[in-house]
């Protein structure tokens, strides 16, 4: 009888694997994973220097991991290491700004946490890695959104005259986001192979401008320059089929330096040197580790590459939406203040939502303080 239940258990316990490898076979293969390149742009790709063996390379040594780190000690850390204020105790404060009716005569920055934010230059509506769910990953059981007094939608936006990918990770380029904004989007300014899956979510393809490293563009009287950056990409077990990049954005009036998510490199002083210097540097800052620090930066090295690339003024991004790592959720906006104030250079952290003048600089009081 114990054989009999045993070997009955045995066989449910089969049946139930087969379903879960069935059902995460047909899920990967769902429209919101995207999909590969192939013709004209696979074969544009292929031309690519750093493009080996069908995928991207950086152009510095990138390992995933720091020296002396294994994928084990990663997965030992992310399970049971002790997690201490990832996530904040109470929603973290917004403000709600009407962004349809600002007034079109202003250079603004609006920034929604994480990586998504929107400019307005020289009467143009940018938005830039706009990720409006609930959850920056395909499993929508992890890496859910911190709690907010108000979370923005693609309701809330006037018509955007250039959207701006810089890779497809989950974090950045969100399937759900995109489908509800892409109807309101006039052009797409990315990385090239990216708009594989941009075609295939339904955005024209004469409306998406690829770019590789050192490629330039003039869309809508603002120029466009895709510059390196130390990352990788994929949104499936297939790494760096696509291109991860910085954009050097110029307008009549201001340059910008658009970061994207990279490691600190030799890159931001290659850039400072020929692009620069830039008004501002928005750069990643936040979801960083020493286990991979050669992928994002750690909040010290975001003033340091602002300086190589000789910005006026930095702004970081990257934090205060998403547990990506195991930091404190307010631990990036502590350094990078601490550190911009050992160097004495501006830095902008406003509250999410928060309109800020671009032609006009001025400092913002630390929102973080006080909240647990």
């Amino acid at each position: 009888m114990l054989r009999k239940i045993l070997l009955r258990m045995l066989q449910i316990l089969l049946i139930l694997l087969v379903i879960v490898a069935v059902g995460g076979y047909l899920y990967m293969r769902s429209d919101r994973f995207g999909v590969n390149a192939s013709g004209e742009r696979l074969a544009r790709m292929q031309k690519a220097p750093n493009y080996k063996n069908g995928a991207f390379e950086n152009l510095e040594f990138t390992p995933d991991l720091a020296e002396g780190v294994t994928y084990p000690m990663v997965l030992k850390d992310f399970f049971f290491a002790k997690k201490v204020r990832n996530t904040p105790s109470s929603p973290l404060p917004v403000v709600r700004t009407d962004l349809k009716n600002l007034p079109l005569d202003s250079n603004l920055y609006v920034w929604f946490g994480h990586s998504s934010y929107y400019l307005q230059l020289d009467q143009k509506k940018i938005l830039v890695d706009p990720v409006f769910s609930e959850y920056a990953s395909p499993v929508r059981i992890s890496v859910k959104a911190f709690p907010l007094s108000y979370s923005y939608s693609a309701d809330d936006f006037p018509e955007i005259d250039i959207l701006v990918i810089t890779h497809d990770h989950w974090d950045h380029l969100d399937y759900n986001t995109f489908q509800s904004i892409k109807d309101k989007v006039k052009h797409i300014v990315t990385g090239l192979g990216v708009g594989a899956h941009l075609e295939k979510w339904g955005f024209p393809s004469d409306k998406i401008t690829e770019l590789y490293w050192g490629e330039k563009a003039n869309i809508n009287g603002f120029s466009f320059t895709s510059t390196p950056a130390r990352h990788f990409s994929g949104r499936t077990f297939s790494r760096n089929t696509t291109l991860w990049t910085s954009f050097v954005l110029q307008s009549n009036t201001k340059k910008i330096f658009i970061g994207g998510d990279s490691g600190y490199g030799k890159h931001f002083k290659n850039i400072g040197d020929q692009y620069g210097p830039f008004d501002y540097a928005i750069l990643e800052n936040g979801q960083y580790n020493k286990m991979w620090k050669y992928i994002h930066m750690m909040p010290e090295e975001v003033i340091q590459a602002s300086l190589d690339l000789q910005a006026k003024h930095a702004i970081p991004v990257h934090s205060s939406k998403f547990p990506l790592a195991h930091h404190a959720w307010d631990e990036p906006l502590i350094r990078v203040s601490q550190a911009a104030e050992k160097q004495n250079f501006p830095i902008i952290i406003p509250k999410m939502g928060e309109v800020v003048s671009l032609d006009n600089y001025q400092q913002y009081p630390h929102w973080w303080k006080r909240i647990e």
